[in-house]
């Protein structure tokens, strides 16, 4: 399961007084950048190459397959169950993560479709990875936009094995930023499933996560209007050219759900439910679900849940239209 969201790694901790954090040198690179969400942008077929290793356990199918994006070979593996109503591809949060195995054996088991891959430059998968464990900025636009590239060659990948089932992406924290943009550009994206994920800019990001500072207690003692001034007003660390998924989300017309921990400390949840509702006004098909005593790691039961159950409701509206066109 992947650690979601932060370009700048910031450790969580105890509140102190007057924390300090170094500076750090743009020039060369030192980024420590803290967040994790999705996306991906169309492209040409690319070449798949099967591993002769197949597996089935309990009722599900598991596939090795190699897959081309942008050039590089990434290494992945299909979950197929008997009758699967629905498939999705994982999308990586921030971190260094390989194939998400254990989340991708869970969704199979609900009769869900699933391909997940080991991030470019991680496990088997070539490429290079981009993140703070090697000084680099994992939130660009240019290696959001790649990502997004990678898990746009995973959605195409799923639609030569399996036609008849919708496909949608599925991600956590990062994964916000780079889903919208994947649904954007790839056709074949009919829903898309968020935990954590933000809706703010990559920047505006990093000032609440600055702020924050990795107080597990950050809520008890700060106030929303208090939060939303430091997100507006502090002065950026890092200059670059941020991305704001809002951009993207007003032209997508598929399905969202967002699940949200509202004592998160590396998005600012109520700020992205905001701009959820402003987006569901302009008739936006996205829903969203808040629990109350989470934060960050929304990967568990009771979201994932009732993620489940939202995506047997989009097949059903999925396979209606069908028939209706029939």
């Amino acid at each position: 399961m992947p650690r979601a969201i932060s370009p700048y790694k910031t450790r969580q901790k105890k509140c102190t007084n007057n924390p300090s954090t170094k500076k750090m040198n743009l020039r060369n690179l030192h980024f420590m950048v803290v967040i994790g969400f999705t996306v991906i942008a169309c492209q040409q077929p690319n070449k798949q190459t099967e591993i002769p290793a197949t597996q089935v356990k309990d009722a599900i199918k598991t596939e090795n397959v190699i897959f081309t994006s942008e050039g590089i070979q990434l290494a992945g593996t299909l979950y197929s169950p008997v009758n699967p109503h629905a498939a999705v591809v994982l999308v990586h949060g921030s971190d260094s993560v390989p194939r998400m195995k254990k989340l991708a054996t869970l969704l199979a088991k609900n009769n869900v479709l699933v391909f997940t891959y080991d991030k470019r430059g991680v496990g088997e998968s070539g490429g290079v990875y981009a993140g703070p464990e090697v000084g680099t900025n994992n939130i660009s636009r240019e290696n959001l936009h790649l990502l997004a590239k990678d898990a746009s060659a995973a959605v195409q990948l799923i639609h030569t094995k399996n036609k008849d089932v919708p496909i949608g992406l599925l991600g956590a924290s990062q994964a916000g930023w780079i889903i919208p943009i994947v649904a954007n550009k790839n056709p074949f994206v009919q829903f898309m499933v968020l935990f954590s994920a933000p809706t703010i800019t990559t920047l505006e990001q990093l000032r609440f996560q600055f702020y924050t500072n990795g107080r597990t207690d950050f809520w008890e003692h700060t106030t929303e209007k208090d939060a939303r001034e430091h997100i507006k007003n502090d002065p950026d660390r890092y200059q670059f050219e941020p991305t704001d998924p809002k951009e993207v989300l007003k032209t997508l017309s598929i399905p969202g759900l967002w699940l949200f921990g509202e004592k998160d400390i590396q998005i600012p949840v109520k700020m992205c439910i905001e701009q959820i509702n402003t987006l569901k006004l302009k008739n936006k098909p996205f829903e969203y679900v808040l629990f109350p005593s989470l934060g960050h790691h929304t990967y568990q039961e009771k979201p994932i849940n009732i993620s489940l159950n939202w995506i047997k409701q989009q097949t059903v509206t999925f396979k209606n239209a069908l028939n209706n066109l029939n």
